[in-house]
Formats: C-alpha cells, structure tokens, sequence
C-alpha cells in the first residue's frame, strides 16, 4: 500500500470468525493505492453473492475482504509485512462475536455496522 494505513476495524461476524479463526481485522485500501507483491499466488473465493476472500494460495493466509462493487477493498493488518502504525478504529457485527473473548472497554462497538457517513461508501 502506498501512504498512510487508515485505521482498521474488527469484525466479529460468523463469516470473519470462520475463514480467519477469529475476528478479522481489516483496512479499507483504496483499490488504487494497493501494490501486491506475489499477487499471482493470491486465490479467490466467493464467501457471498456480494463478497469474495482473498487468501494466499501458498501458504492459506488471509489477505483480503472484497465488495468488487466499491473502490476499496479490506486488507488484512496481518498481511503487512511492516508494522502499519495505526490501531483499531471500531469493532463490528459485535452481536456474532465469540463467547470466548472480551471486547476492549476504550474502543467502540457496533451491533452491526455503524451507519454510513455521509463521504464515505460504509
């Protein structure tokens, strides 16, 4: 990616819990600021009707969450190989999370998705 890393939020929805292991952890990147390294080893798998996963084919990693429709895509914060200097800017979908595990008290949490601002596409 090219500048600065926006802060990412964490989903906690069965879908994310699944194909991750966990909540997934994402930063939405504008399509034209991202430079993949190895793209040709990066699969695809269509997870909806509107969404599809991108995931190392070598390795099985997850990479990315992608609505082909908007101009961003979701990128995994394990995926940068640098520390990416920012934190966790909101959780969602907190009404699927695991029982397994506490939300932290200083970050903000929705039962879905916040709703949308009126710049943004979310």
């Amino acid at each position: 990616m090219t500048g600065d890393v926006p802060a990412p939020d964490a989903c906690h929805c069965r879908a994310c819990r699944k194909s991750s292991g966990h909540f997934f952890v994402s930063t939405d990147v504008p399509r034209d600021r991202l430079v993949v390294r190895g793209s040709e080893h990066v699969r695809w798998y269509a997870s909806s009707r509107a969404v599809r996963r991108g995931f190392c084919g070598t390795c099985g990693s997850p990479l990315f969450w992608d609505r082909p429709a908007r101009d961003w895509i979701g990128v995994a914060t394990g995926a940068f190989d640098d520390p990416i200097g920012t934190r966790i800017a909101a959780h969602v979908h907190v009404g699927e999370k695991g029982d397994y595990y506490a939300l932290p008290a200083d970050e903000p949490a929705w039962l879905a998705v916040p709703p949308p601002h009126p710049c943004t596409d979310r």
